[in-house]
């Protein structure tokens, strides 16, 4: 069986996010068993799974990504919607913008330290929508 919801995130400001419960408060409860699959429905902000637990993971997750794909460098020819538009492009590539995580015993079968961070690249993006699939 397969289920399908879309949902939209709340407006968060640039960083990453643990989403994890804003997620799941959207969505049926949980088949014993299956996966699901998370699909981002934008170019300039991925999804990751990661520490959920110490906060300063995030951050540093932040300043890497920031030193592997600067801002306003001059080879970049996307420019038109401002300097952090190019780099969130080509962190959405590298980061990526879908997740599949297993469901043990009607619960995402995540790691201790495990959560489901979206990762916002824009300094303004907006509400970010996820089509969630189920799979049982």
């Amino acid at each position: 069986m397969i289920k399908q919801y879309y949902i939209i995130l709340k407006n968060y400001k640039r960083g990453y996010h643990l989403v994890t419960s804003e997620i799941l408060s959207q969505i049926d409860e949980l088949p014993n068993e299956g996966l699901m699959n998370l699909f981002l429905k934008h170019t300039s902000a991925g999804l990751s799974i990661n520490e959920n637990a110490d906060y300063s993971v995030r951050v540093d997750f932040e300043t890497t990504m920031n030193k592997i794909v600067p801002e306003g460098l001059p080879s970049y020819s996307h420019v038109f919607e401002g300097d952090d538009d190019m780099p969130a492009h080509l962190k959405s590539s590298l980061i990526g913008v879908s997740l599949t995580i297993p469901i043990s015993n009607g619960k995402l079968n995540l790691g201790t330290w495990q959560g489901i961070y979206l990762c916002e690249f824009r300094n303004h993006g907006g509400n970010r929508k996820i089509v969630v699939t189920i799979f049982s």
